[in-house]
């Protein structure tokens, strides 16, 4: 068996929050630490003083309130430990993002026993995700933001929740992984044309119904329309929503393919083509996406577009990720 690093043996020694199902995590009574702020710190050199006096000056009074404010200073310590004890932190969301840009990891704070909690924050090394204060038998929602830097799968760093509640003399905190991840799609390059050839049909009764030529009619709302295309008079009415048809219009087919970008670096042909799957959908037309592994077919709207960014930011990266 081969011999443990130090970093690897720190790591073991590492209290933090153990996982359950679904990805949740539970603060445990050794998963927490401890340690006075400086403003504790600052209270117990006082109660130094203050004893050192009270004993040389023989002072009853000066006994009681240092006993008293010592007592409130342990005390403080079971209290701010408490706070912590018992909490779960459960994964939410985080939404797709471009390298470059701020993911938000969404996180739910639960507090399954019946008194409230204050003061509870979660952050990472980096970034704070801002303070709650959870009712008993009820949980709060946190965002951690963290700035991304290159394309690929973003797994959320290690999270820190602490609290300092009562009096902020101590600070009690545990560490917690989660297994919640975002999509970095690459950044996108600046504006140019594709190159590849566009195909045109045309169509009697309108591509999707975003041709220029004849209005033929009415028809349901559906995802992906442009809002260019809804009847918002319609809408005004209280007819709900209705996307305008046109006929005898010419719908463009852009054909985008990694084969053609030669003589660009892998980083940079992901950033022309996820500004080309961009611009076609500005413009309204369907394209299709030719990559080394995988070929996606010709189509449009926001999901045809999600699979084509996802399917870039992943490559190369399937077995890997990012930060």
């Amino acid at each position: 068996m081969a011999a443990l690093t130090t970093a690897e043996w720190l790591q073991r020694l590492r209290r933090s929050a153990k996982p359950e199902s679904r990805g949740r995590v539970r603060i445990l009574p050794r998963s927490i630490y401890i340690l006075p702020t400086r403003q504790g710190v600052l209270l117990a050199l006082l109660l130094v003083l203050m004893l050192a006096g009270s004993i040389n000056y023989g002072s009853n009074l000066g006994h009681l309130m240092t006993f008293l404010l010592g007592g409130v200073w342990l005390v403080t310590i079971l209290h701010t430990w408490r706070n912590l004890l018992g909490l779960s932190i459960q994964p939410g969301e985080a939404a797709s993002v471009f390298a470059g840009q701020t993911a938000d990891f969404t996180l739910r704070v639960v507090n399954n026993g019946g008194s409230s909690r204050y003061g509870i924050a979660l952050g990472s090394k980096k970034q704070h995700g801002g303070s709650v204060d959870i009712p008993g038998n009820a949980g709060s929602e946190l965002h951690i933001p963290v700035k991304t830097q290159r394309r690929g799968i973003l797994p959320i760093p290690e999270i820190t929740i602490q609290t300092t509640f009562p009096f902020g003399l101590f600070r009690a905190w545990s560490y917690a992984r989660l297994d919640l991840s975002c999509l970095v799609y690459p950044k996108p390059a600046e504006r140019g044309e594709p190159p590849t050839l566009a195909i045109y049909n045309h169509s009697d009764s309108g591509d999707r119904g975003v041709g220029a030529d004849d209005f033929i009619g009415l028809r349901s709302y559906r995802l992906g329309d442009s809002p260019r295309q809804i009847d918002w008079k319609a809408h005004a009415r209280e007819r709900g929503l209705l996307s305008k048809q046109f006929g005898g219009d010419r719908s463009e087919q852009v054909s985008l393919d990694w084969e053609l970008l030669q003589g660009y670096e892998t980083e940079e042909r992901l950033s022309l083509l996820c500004r080309f799957i961009l611009q076609a959908e500005e413009r309204e037309q369907s394209y299709s996406l030719r990559m080394p592994q995988e070929k996606i077919p010709t189509g449009s709207g926001p999901l045809h577009q999600q699979r084509c960014l996802s399917l870039l930011a992943r490559h190369g990266h399937d077995d890997e990720t990012t930060g």
